[in-house]
């Protein structure tokens, strides 16, 4: 393997902000505004596997689609969907920031299926936030419409909520690792992964698993020193959203999961994110970080972000 692994997670804002207007050139802006700080990493010698988000890309798929007559579009054929188009779009966008850098690294994207319980109870109390925003008043009638669960997102606003099993184990973990061992940048787990099960062979589920437990899964699984989760917020806060909030800077896994246990991080937010933190440093990992997009760089230097020590 080459110097120091790390797998990073990348949040949503990586191709859209709230508020943004959902075209493919306003993604395309945002996508090579984020590599940069991948591309930092990279030349200062970092070996990464890249993985990302698609709530709102797999939403959009599944609400075009829901317009067309006598058709019905699987999710985890969306899944599919936007792993092509948004590790595209992330592959092609560090390839040519890593070209104007001098920098000779492959960068490839995969397919990537995760392995799911039939049985886990996800898929009875559907959890998952896909797709836009919408008022209380869209979301009722969205849900009239076509059955879909709709919930209040503590960002503002109602989601469709679907399915999220939890990633019981990455099918290409082999070949995921032998290219990291041979020097190339990786793209997995986009959207968190192809949901499937087996019976007695594969078949993909109507479900979307979290990307940043399936990102913890695979950083353990290929021995990455580090998880790095990027998002739209400076790292984790306790009290969250109210006027005494403040950012936690360091903490220990212990302590964080005791935090975790006493309900201070909302599922449907920041609690999947340190559930995988501790996960990852609970099976073998050194240091997790979650942080701000735009401060890869600086998250990894410990001076932005939180930092979580095993």
């Amino acid at each position: 393997m080459q110097s120091d692994l790390i797998v990073i997670a990348m949040g949503g804002n990586a191709f859209l902000k709230k508020g943004e207007p959902d075209d493919i050139s306003t993604q395309w802006r945002n996508v090579k505004k984020s590599v940069k700080g991948l591309a930092d990493l990279i030349e200062k010698g970092y070996s990464l596997v890249i993985t990302h988000g698609n709530g709102p890309q797999v939403g959009k798929i599944l609400e075009w689609v829901s317009k067309q007559e006598d058709f019905i579009l699987p999710i985890d054929i969306a899944v599919a969907m936007t792993q092509g188009w948004l590790g595209y779009m992330i592959e092609i966008s560090l390839k040519n920031e890593l070209i104007k850098r001098g920098l000779n690294k492959e960068v490839v994207c995969i397919v990537n299926n995760i392995l799911v319980d039939k049985s886990d109870e996800a898929f009875i109390k559907p959890s998952k936030p896909i797709g836009s925003y919408y008022s209380k008043e869209e979301a009722k009638k969205l849900t009239e419409k076509f059955g879909w669960v709709m919930s209040r997102d503590v960002r503002g606003g109602y989601r469709r909520v679907v399915p999220s099993p939890e990633p019981m184990d990455n099918l290409e973990i082999s070949s995921i690792k032998h290219l990291v061992d041979n020097g190339y940048i990786v793209i997995a787990c986009g959207g968190g992964g192809i949901p499937i099960i087996k019976n007695e062979e594969y078949k993909g589920v109507d479900a979307v698993i979290d990307k940043d437990l399936a990102s913890s899964l695979l950083a353990s699984r290929i021995g990455a020193k580090y998880l790095m989760i990027l998002t739209d917020v400076e790292g984790i806060y306790r009290n969250y959203g109210k006027e005494n909030m403040e950012l936690i800077k360091e903490i220990h896994v212990s302590d964080l999961e005791k935090l975790y246990s006493y309900g201070e991080f909302p599922p449907g937010s920041m609690g999947p994110k340190v559930l995988a933190c501790i996960k990852f440093l609970k099976n073998g990992g050194e240091r997790a970080m979650i942080g701000h997009l735009e401060d890869a760089s600086e998250i990894l230097r410990g001076k932005k972000g939180t930092q979580i020590y095993k």
